[in-house]
C-alpha cells in the first residue's frame, strides 16, 4: 500500500509537507528491497540539503544503499532513536521509521516528486 498523501523520489524516498518542514522517510518498497536494516546513517541538523545528493546510508543484511536528499533545505531534525533501533525502519517506514526533517525554502518544494500513482508505477513494473 502507497499513502496517497505523500510525494516521492525515483530514489525511493518519501515526503510528507508539514508548511515548511518536509518529514523524509524511505518507502516500504525500499525497505523490503533492502532486507533487515541494521545501521543508519543520516545528515546532521543544521546541514544543508541539495535535491538529488547523497545524504547518509542504511546498512542492511544485504547491502548498503544510499539516501538521497529528495529536496532543497535545512536539517531541521533527524530520527535518532534509529541510531539504536534501525530496524524500526523495516516494521514502521512511513510511521516512526522516518529518517529526517528538512526546513524547504521554495514554495514549490516538491514539484519535481511524483504521486503516488506515479510511484506506483515504477515500483511494479
Amino acid at each position: 500500500m502507497i499513502p496517497e498523501d505523500l510525494h516521492y523520489s525515483e530514489e525511493h524516498e518519501w515526503v510528507r509537507l508539514e508548511g515548511d518542514v518536509a518529514i523524509v522517510g524511505i518507502t516500504d518498497f525500499a525497505q523490503d528491497q533492502l532486507g533487515d536494516i541494521v545501521y543508519v546513517q543520516l545528515p546532521a541538523v543544521g546541514e544543508t540539503l541539495s535535491a538529488g545528493s547523497v545524504v547518509g546510508e542504511l546498512e542492511s543484511t544485504k547491502s548498503v544503499s544510499d539516501v538521497f536528499s529528495p529536496l532543497d533545505g535545512d536539517v531541521v531534525a533527524r530520527n535518532d532513536a534509529l541510531d539504536s533501533s534501525p530496524e524500526v525502519i523495516n516494521g514502521d517506514p512511513y510511521g516512526e521509521g522516518w529518517l529526517f526533517k528538512v526546513r524547504v525554502s521554495a514554495e514549490d518544494a516538491t514539484e519535481g516528486l511524483l504521486t503516488s500513482q506515479q510511484y506506483a508505477a515504477i515500483t511494479s513494473a
